[in-house]
């Protein structure tokens, strides 16, 4: 049993390779004995630099994959998820130098996005569409599915179980094109852009979209210029009138 401050972790994509590096300050003279889940894997002579990899060891899940570089650390070639687990490297008397915990996620698929169904629902006064589309993944492990608007996340569903088929529903009003889902694990992630025009009915232009108070506010905004434009004439013309009488009156006035 080791302390949790003793295993290194590392993460890899399937397909990658990866090196496990050894502790030099903990390195003495003699022979360092790799193990994998304490299955003997490589040894390595610290004195005359001689080094062997038992890849046909561990089920041959190692077969071809296994190198030792002159530190005596080991490098993974071409892994795949059964490389996942402990390895640990021990020197002649069985005390551990290191201890690494090693994940090897499988690759991504891209999402695939598809509209399920289109639903209305009709009431006296107007009519609603709404749109159903439905995000999925094959063959996946250890990954989460989420939809996102623009960089907020929308809804999403984590599973850990292996070699499943995942999907994730989407109920939305209208669409545009800053949704997106996404697939991820600890290390990668594989992104999918909603394109409305192939999928379902887009939202209308902001111009067409304004609400029952932004049309009460404009009707009453437009109801106080009218009253003020009808004010500003009957004002107008009464003073006309008023300085056409006083001309008059001027002018009579100058007769008598």
């Amino acid at each position: 049993v080791f302390g949790v401050d003793e295993v290194k972790s590392v993460s890899v994509t399937e397909g990658e390779s990866v090196t496990l590096n050894l502790d030099i300050t903990k390195i003495q003279e003699g022979e360092l004995i790799w193990r994998f889940e304490q299955i003997l894997i490589a040894t390595f002579n610290t004195q005359n630099n001689e080094r062997e990899c038992h890849d046909s060891t561990a089920g041959g899940r190692f077969r071809d994959r296994l190198e030792l570089d002159q530190t005596g650390s080991l490098i993974i070639t071409n892994t795949t998820t059964q490389h996942t687990g402990l390895y640990g490297v021990y020197n002649r008397s069985d005390i551990n130098i290191n201890i690494f915990s090693l994940t090897v996620y499988a690759r991504l698929p891209v999402p695939v996005i598809i509209s399920d169904s289109v639903k209305s629902s009709s009431s006296s006064s107007s009519s609603e569409q709404s749109c159903s589309l439905v995000c999925s993944a094959v063959n996946v492990s250890d990954v989460t599915l989420s939809w996102y608007k623009g960089n907020s996340l929308f809804s999403s569903i984590k599973m850990s179980d292996f070699n499943i088929s995942l999907s994730l529903r989407l109920e939305i009003e209208c669409l545009d094109d800053s949704y997106s889902c996404v697939i991820n694990n600890p290390i990668r992630n594989q992104t999918t852009h909603l394109n409305s025009t192939e999928l379902c009915q887009p939202c209308a232009e902001p111009l067409h979209c304004c609400g029952f108070t932004e049309a009460v506010i404009r009707l009453v905004l437009s109801a106080l210029v009218g009253v003020a434009a009808v004010a500003f004439l009957f004002y107008d013309i009464r003073s006309r009138h008023l300085q056409q009488k006083k001309s008059l009156q001027t002018s009579q006035s100058h007769t008598d």
